[in-house]
């Protein structure tokens, strides 16, 4: 054959294969391609031919396909550097911008299928090779390369314009689904001068042309196999971007509904909608598509958007979750969503830290008062026994506020007044439910295995956590056991019920009766000091009987009473220590109440009455010139008026010393008479007797009595409402007197100790149920020697020499 009959021959198959770069008639059909294949194996260049085609495709790519379709992004970018672009370039724009890119991409891409098939056939009669490494025929190795130079050659401002482009078409597809309906409901208002998803008046709405346009890039982007490459994560972005602001929007400052699925039939109705119009290029075809896209569009829906969905739902409710359990109960639809999710996110640490934080920020501070702190706690406890039937959460976020509750003084009287509140609140609904006090210990009770077909293990927390008794505790218990004692609530509540008969001054006790059987039921009927309440109340009933006993006409001695008395007999062993003060009683009253002792004497035989004068309420008509007072007071106040019938002007220090009141109580007692008109400061410490609107002459003053236990009292002064019990801190230094001759014994016989070893001895030889931590046995010392009974030396503390 000769040279020129060969070179004819290479020309033919260097124009069927386009080795020489030449696709202008890539599309032409060849008639006699099999004589051109017969040719090629003649000469045994399957192979050669092969790789020149292939070689000659890639080129073509990487040199004009490739950078003529990132052309159109680098055009957008040197438009966006001069004149801003970004703001002013429209989503019509942008569309067209996309698509034009796109289907020159596209038509470039298709004119190299005939040569493909040429190839193919040539390899498959001549049995040339391409790369071993490529799996599923020539076409996938082809897409490989389309591939593989886009992504070298990609344009910085490529996934900005495209996010944009499915921004816009999302847009449109949104309020297609959502909007009009919007619009429909909203037919009674002015009419729509503005389309709201493609921003241009009605009259020119482009969302038709978008959608078209959409669905037209799409088609061309999945046949490529470049849709899921180049616009995979825009889209799963967009639609979790989408969600989060959903998510937001319906959840915000809104508790008292469940959300949940409604927020589920959202999701699947707008993220399989918009996916159908990714990959399937319109609503309803998903069923049609084929079986890769559908399990694509499954597992998109199930593992990434519902997954989505739960955890922004989570973490926003997490946000809000303070404000959601202070509203418990109206926030308990949102409680059982967030249970719900929790079950299928990870997000029970994050829950826990973020709780514990707000509780830090907004609740444990000096600013919230204690009924504030405990009615958080309260709804705390609640609230998240909701979320965690175990208690778990609770315990692990309950911890902080346990502490801080034990830090402040007026925690114990709150819950106790609370417990026996007449009004309905929390605490005494929750007494009385009959149920036994769970505290703590240290082993937990086997778990119920009726439903042991239902069991689930402890979260993995549980294990350094309290016992389960006390994690599934009720209320009242939780609160017992910020102290870990009975000991302290009944000591509280016998305070306050000492303080609450003698400042009513009423024999009717069905109430307190009432409260204690609960509290007996609660706290246990073997608890020492309830044994104690209920003989103060016992007390109260012995009492009415003996005054009325006193008061009849079998009483011998009560032709001697000037005006009647009334007491309250209280077994001083059995109640709460009282608030001591210095009072002289006008001889006149003395008289009565020895009176009074004798009749009881009479009564109770060996017994003797030991009188509180400081405490109790006077019954006093008070006649002035021109007007008359019927008051009820204090016997301290009953007495200072009483001195003004003998003289008009008295001074602090004679009233005082006449009184034996001290004088800083004496003034503020006087300071009730100011206000009623009776008393004067004329001079500085100098008080008269006011007649009518004028000083002079003096008042006539007469006592009609000590109050009737069974009148109400008139209204008294708020500085005269305060409790007549000793407080906790005057309760303590009493306690701790016990410790004194032992410390006096110590120190006499060893000179001097320092307070580490006074502690270690007293713990030693002092059996019994006063505690005394080291801190406060130094406070107690530290007062012995401010009063001069102690003296402090070098660490030491040793007697004083007489």
């Amino acid at each position: 054959m000769s040279k020129q009959d060969l070179k004819r021959q290479w020309e033919i198959m260097k124009k069927t294969f386009c080795i020489d770069g030449n696709f202008s008639e890539v599309n032409a059909d060849y008639e006699d391609f099999n004589l051109v294949l017969q040719l090629v194996q003649q000469h045994g260049a399957g192979q050669l031919i092969i790789d020149l085609a292939l070689d000659a495709i890639w080129h073509e790519l990487r040199q004009k396909i490739v950078p003529e379709f990132w052309q159109h992004f680098k055009t957008y970018n040197n438009q966006k550097q001069d004149g801003d672009e970004e703001t002013s370039e429209g989503s019509v724009e942008v569309m067209s911008r996309v698509a034009s890119a796109v289907s020159e991409l596209y038509d470039g891409a298709v004119s190299f299928l005939p040569l493909i098939h040429r190839c193919e056939m040539l390899c498959e009669k001549s049995g040339a090779k391409y790369e071993d490494c490529v799996h599923g025929g020539l076409m996938e190795h082809f897409k490989l390369h389309l591939r593989a130079t886009l992504h070298s050659q990609m344009h910085p401002s490529f996934t900005y314009l495209l996010h944009k482009f499915y921004s816009a078409a999302f847009k449109v597809f949104y309020h297609a689904e959502v909007g009009n309906q919007a619009e429909e409901a909203d037919e009674s208002t002015d009419e729509v001068i503005q389309c709201g998803g493609c921003d241009a008046a009605t009259d020119a709405c482009h969302c038709q042309a978008i959608t078209n346009t959409f669905c037209q890039v799409n088609r061309q982007l999945l046949e490529l196999d470049l849709l899921e490459r180049l616009a995979g994560d825009i889209i799963s972005s967009l639609l979790l971007a989408v969600i989060n602001q959903h998510v937001t929007a319906t959840c915000r400052d809104s508790y008292d509904q469940s959300r949940i699925n409604q927020l589920e039939k959202w999701v699947e109705n707008v993220v399989v909608g918009w996916l159908e119009m990714v990959y399937c290029g319109g609503r309803g075809q998903l069923q049609s598509a084929e079986p890769e896209i559908q399990n694509m569009v499954s597992n998109n829906l199930n593992h990434t958007y519902m997954s989505a969905l739960y955890h922004t739902y989570t973490t926003t409710r997490i946000d809000q979750l303070f404000n959601i359990v202070i509203e418990y109960p109206e926030s308990q639809p949102a409680l059982d969503d967030i249970r719900e999710c929790l079950d299928r996110t990870h997000l029970r640490d994050r829950l826990v830290e973020s709780l514990r934080s707000a509780i830090q920020t907004r609740l444990l501070h000096p600013g919230v008062n204690t009924t504030d702190v405990l009615h958080a706690y309260i709804s705390t406890i609640k609230a998240l026994r909701v979320l965690d039937r175990k208690g778990v959460l609770l315990e692990l976020v309950s911890e902080p506020v346990r502490q801080y509750l034990r830090g402040r003084e007026d925690t114990v009287r709150y819950i106790v007044t609370s417990l026996t509140d007449e009004s309905s609140s929390e605490l005494s609904e929750e007494l009385l439910v009959a149920a036994p006090l769970v505290l703590d210990d240290s082993h937990s009770e086997d778990d119920n295995m009726d439903n042991w077909e239902t069991w689930t293990p402890d979260p993995v927390h549980a294990h350094s956590l309290k016992s389960k008794s006390q994690r599934t505790a009720d209320i009242i218990s939780m609160l017992v056991n910020i102290y870990g004692s009975k000991d302290v609530f009944i000591t509280e509540y016998r305070t306050i019920l000492a303080d609450r008969i003698l400042s009513q001054f009423s024999y009717d006790t069905e109430r307190e009766i009432r409260y204690l059987e609960h509290l007996k039921v609660r706290f246990g009927e073997t608890v020492t000091l309830l044994h104690k309440c209920e003989v103060m109340v016992k007390d109260v009933a012995d009492s009415k009987r003996i005054n009325s006993i006193i008061h009849s006409d079998e009483n011998r001695h009560r032709s001697k009473q000037k005006f009647p008395v009334s007491s309250m007999i209280l077994s001083a062993q059995f109640w709460p220590s009282f608030k001591e003060e210095r009072l002289h009683l006008p001889e006149e009253v003395t008289k009565e109440l020895e009176t009074y002792t004798e009749a009881f004497q009479d009564l109770k035989g060996n017994r003797t009455l030991n009188w509180k004068p400081h405490l109790g309420q006077v019954q006093l008509e008070v006649e002035l010139k021109g007007r008359t007072l019927n008051l009820t007071v204090t016997p301290t106040q009953a007495t200072i008026i009483y001195h003004f019938q003998d003289r008009s002007r008295w001074s602090i220090n004679e009233l005082s010393a006449v009184t034996q009141v001290p004088k800083t109580i004496l003034r503020r007692k006087i300071t009730y008479w100011q206000t009623q008109g009776v008393l004067q400061e004329v001079e500085p410490d100098i008080f008269i007797l006011v007649e009518g609107e004028e000083t002079g002459e003096e008042g006539i003053v007469a006592v009609a009595g000590a109050a009737q236990p069974d009148i109400a009292p008139q209204a008294i002064e708020e500085d005269e409402a305060e409790s007549v019990m000793a407080s906790a801190q005057d309760q303590r230094e009493e306690e701790l007197q016990v410790f004194w001759s032992y410390i006096v014994g110590m120190l006499t016989n060893l000179d001097c100790l320092p307070l580490e070893r006074i502690h270690s001895m007293l713990k030693m030889f002092v059996q019994g149920s006063v505690e005394c931590s080291p801190q406060e046995l130094r406070a107690f010392l530290d007062r012995k020697v401010r009063q001069h009974h102690l003296l402090f030396a070098n660490g030491l503390y040793k007697l004083p020499k007489n």
